[in-house]
């Protein structure tokens, strides 16, 4: 635990990282941070220990947990307090109960700091993460998170502008008694109200009744210890091949084979066990008795118990061949421990003094361990099956019983529809938080329009798009895109321009310009010539230098013959009419067909104001949400407001 405790900061877990299972917890009793003897602060941890554990007892008596039980132990640095972890594995409702349980320890004594968190860090924090305030950050919440009073606790900022201590921040919420000042916000005390008010009820019904077929040996383990099916659980679940063999003899819990005595019983789960014994197929042993598969529900019934049976066997024996259980559990760890504290404070064993905190240590052991019951046998399994097989029992013990039916398990195919539930509260709640961020905004725009002539289009100068364009295109866009980079270091692309357009001409120039009458065939002579360009350049460079000569003469020639190419592909397309020209000028007709087919002359194009147009259509059919347009303005630095009123266009 001391190495857990010195990762409790909320992310400042990389060196140190706590399994991805477990919860840990820490309370810390206001009368243990100012400075006194360490006899008396452990005298009034253990009077606190052992009223803490009859508080929650009738909460926590009932529950199954899926691998380890809710257990407090005194701990000493960084300051005396108490604490513990739960490993909750695949079972959810393992953490969130603990939380539940921490928040009612708080309610029921008043003068305590509770922190809780996991693998996450502050979990809390993630599950009101819509709520928080905005300076609220992994980076910036070390220490400042606890449970006081049934509530959450922030401290602020503006109290520690730097992360704070532990213990710092604990001297600071004992130092003020006015809670306001780091009670979390309403809408955060909410969330997690909404979460915990389903407790414990929601834990409770979490437990999945389920009556199975196990040999005697079996039923009598759970009778007297019911938590041990947690470890039966796990051993079947994690089995591998060395664990296996150990399941093909059944040496301890069958060791007549076919022949030994099965009775029927029912057997109390979470429900994360029982979907780890029900949706994994295994082959029974070829020693254990399996009925006959015409009875569909007594073949269920005791394939279950096979499944419980076969992982009571492996966990057993593999317990047995490790042999280091129960470690860290037993009187000598406890005392130990006392010693590490100061709890003696020095005094020679066997003087009054020592004698008399000796016995009252022995008192709080003995009593403590009455609530840590399912701690100390889930941690001595082998000793505590010993144990129980040990005294005498039958079949008869089991007949004769009026036992319940197995729970209804449409829950396990059923999951969809709380899954979607789930999502759509998650929605609902994401949705919200958008919302409240756009109120946030609004006011703040609409001032600015309203101080300004003409809809605040000097805050938003679609004027300036056009020329913002054209800068964005010379200083960020390349032969590669406009998403560049920073950190990018390009080349410039080695190219003469010069050359490059000679050499396109001495390519137009040599093919065969095709007219109405040109047939296939000769236009597939033009296209074959295309296949020798090279050939053809490097021979036009040897026999005709006077065509380089007067390249700038040809230059214009070249673009009209293009430009007239260009028109005779567009004459039949509506391209003209998307464009607006320059003064808004219609398509004119020049009155001569030779020149141009008889198609209409393109009249010249005010470019920038098509630029503008085609960019506000273009944001406007995003109605709102991210795209390429509203992507490229941001690159230019530019912001457009949004089209309300196309909205309530839409709503007549």
């Amino acid at each position: 635990m001391a190495a857990a405790e010195s990762s409790s900061s909320f992310f400042g877990l990389k060196n140190n990282r706590p399994p991805d299972d477990t919860v840990f917890y820490s309370i810390y009793p206001d009368s243990s941070v100012g400075a006194a003897a360490a006899v008396v602060v452990a005298d009034e941890l253990q009077s606190l220990h052992l009223r803490i554990l009859n508080h929650i007892s009738p909460i926590v008596s009932p529950y199954i947990w899926q691998h380890q039980s809710f257990t407090l132990s005194i701990a000493s640095a960084p300051i005396p307090h108490l604490s513990g972890h739960l490993r909750f594995g695949d079972n959810l409702e393992d953490e969130w109960f603990v939380v539940y349980i921490l928040f009612e320890i708080s309610k029921a004594f008043p003068d305590l700091s509770v922190r809780v968190w996991d693998s996450d860090g502050e979990f809390l924090l993630i599950e009101t993460a819509y709520h928080l305030p905005k300076w609220l950050k992994p980076e910036t919440s070390d220490n400042r998170v606890f449970i006081r009073r049934g509530l959450l606790h922030i401290i602020q900022q503006s109290s520690f502008p730097v992360n704070p201590t532990l213990m710092d921040s604990l001297k600071f919420l004992v130092s003020n008694t006015d809670d306001s000042a780091t009670r979390a916000a309403d809408a955060v005390q909410l969330q997690l109200r909404k979460k915990l008010d389903e407790y414990p009820d929601r834990a409770y019904r979490n437990i999945h009744r389920a009556r199975v077929i196990v040999p005697v040996s079996v039923a009598w383990v759970l009778k007297h210890e019911p938590c041990l099916i947690s470890l039966a659980v796990e051993g079947f679940y994690d089995r591998d091949i060395d664990s296996m063999k150990y399941a093909s003899k059944m040496e301890k819990f069958l060791p007549k084979g076919k022949q030994e005595a099965m009775v029927e019983v029912v057997v109390r789960m979470s429900r994360a066990m029982y979907a780890q014994l029900v949706q994994q197929k295994f082959q029974a042993p070829s020693c254990f008795p399996m009925p006959d598969r015409s009875n569909i529900g007594k073949y269920l019934e005791a394939e279950l118990g096979m499944k419980i049976t076969c992982g009571f066997e492996m966990m057993y024996q593999m317990r047995k061949k490790q042999g280091d259980e129960g470690k860290g559990s037993t009187w000598e760890a406890f005392n130990q421990s006392l010693e590490n504290c100061g709890y003696f404070e020095g005094l020679l064993p066997g003087s009054k003094e020592y004698k008399r905190l000796m016995e009252k240590a022995e008192g709080y052991y003995r009593n403590s361990m009455l609530h840590h019951r399912a701690s100390e046998v889930l941690s001595a399994p082998v000793k505590q099956i010993d144990e129980i097989l040990a005294l005498p029992h039958s079949a008869d013990d089991f007949t004769n019983q009026d036992l319940p039916p197995s729970d209804n398990d449409s829950w396990l195919y059923g999951g969809e529809d709380e899954l979607h539930a789930a999502l759509l509260e998650r929605e609902k709640e994401m949705g919200s938080h958008n919302m409240k961020q756009k109120k946030k905004k609004k006011p703040k725009e609409h001032g600015e329009e309203d101080s300004t002539s003409g809809g605040g289009f000097d805050e938003h100068d679609l004027g300036g798009i056009a020329q913002s364009m054209q800068e964005f295109v010379k200083r960020m866009s390349s032969y590669e895109g406009a998403e560049v980079a920073q950190d990018r270091d390009l080349k410039d692309v080695d190219i003469d321009v010069d050359q490059f357009m000679k050499d396109m001409e001495m390519a137009m120039g040599h093919r065969h310009t095709r007219g109405e009458n040109d047939s296939d065939d000769e236009l597939a002579d033009g296209l074959s010539s295309d296949l020798d360009f090279a050939d053809q350049l490097s021979d036009d460079y040897e026999d005709d230098s006077e065509h380089s000569e007067n390249m700038e003469e040809d230059k214009d020639e070249f673009m009209n013959t293009y430009s007239d190419a260009l028109s005779r592909e567009l004459k039949d397309t509506t391209l003209s009419k998307t464009f607006v020209r320059t003064n808004d000028q219609p398509p004119k007709n020049n009155g001569n067909a030779g020149a141009s087919d008889g198609m209409d002359e393109l009249g010249p194009v005010d470019i920038d104001f098509n630029l503008v147009k085609n960019f506000l259509d273009s944001y406007s059919s995003q109605e709102g949400q991210s795209g390429p347009a509203s992507n490229l303005l941001g690159l230019m630095g530019l912001r457009l407001p949004y089209d309300a009123g196309k909205d309530k266009g839409k709503g007549k």
